[in-house]
């Protein structure tokens, strides 16, 4: 296996192999709580009116996203964890979401023009889906007789500027993933602190204007439920489907 790191769309654009797009604050973390409670897929597309068109062909939609961090008018959910955690599992069961994001969605579709693979990234899933890739890894070595290339994809903010959220939880993967003596991804080459990772995260300028309850778009409780690492036994996973992704969740048992 060997594993590549790149950030921001740009980043994401030119990934190959298999590629992990992360968007801790706060995309794919509401993407795993919306599979925990029980989603049947998601649609990520580009725009918020491709994202409206899927409830007017199918009334069972929920549209959910943003633009610039804010509800976007129309839409069923915004980008919040806690606002997802607060309806809980009735108000996701069985549903199916059609999503905008400005960071993480672009980020997998434009991952999509040279990936083999496309996987949503975050703390809550980060374990299933080291695990995860490094099956995959193994099948490819035996069958296909090649290494696969993973590149992990940091959005940042909006896709075009770093953020330190990203980037650690990249680290995390990366340390997931480390490469052993027998070639295959066996973990723990890379160190990773995640005490450390939390206190940056909070001294981030940012990240501590929403702890301080200083952004109505983002409440406090996204920080704190965003930064929990290894909560879901599942990968994200996504495929390109006429103009839009549609991911799916794959169970992974836990190692």
């Amino acid at each position: 296996m060997r594993i590549e790191r790149r950030s921001l769309l740009v980043g994401a654009a030119e990934a190959r192999g298999v590629v992990v797009v992360i968007d801790v604050l706060r995309a794919f973390s509401c993407s795993a709580l919306m599979f925990h409670y029980g989603i049947l897929d998601l649609a990520l597309v580009r725009t918020p009116e491709e994202a409206l068109a899927f409830r007017d062909g199918d009334p069972d939609y929920l549209v959910a996203g943003e633009v610039k961090g804010l509800k976007v008018e129309g839409f069923d959910l915004g980008n919040s964890p806690a606002d997802i955690v607060s309806k809980g599992e009735s108000f996701f069961r069985g549903r199916r979401i059609a999503a905008r994001s400005s960071a993480g969605t672009q980020g997998v579709l434009a991952a999509m023009a040279h990936a083999d693979h496309v996987v949503l990234g975050s703390y809550m899933t980060a374990a299933a889906t080291a695990t995860y890739i490094r099956d995959h890894a193994r099948t490819d070595a035996l069958v296909r007789g090649h290494d696969t290339t993973v590149t992990i994809v940091a959005m940042g903010f909006e896709g075009v500027r770093s953020s330190v959220e990203d980037e650690r939880c990249g680290d995390y993967l990366e340390h997931l993933l480390g490469v052993g003596a027998g070639g295959v991804g066996a973990g723990s080459s890379q160190p990773y602190d995640h005490l450390q990772a939390i206190w940056e995260c909070t001294q981030d300028p940012d990240i501590a204007a929403s702890l301080r309850g200083e952004h109505d778009y983002r409440p406090k409780e996204d920080i704190v439920l965003a930064l929990q690492r290894d909560l879901f036994d599942f990968a994200m996973i996504g495929r390109l489907e006429e103009g839009h992704v549609r991911v799916t969740r794959q169970d992974v048992p836990p190692r």
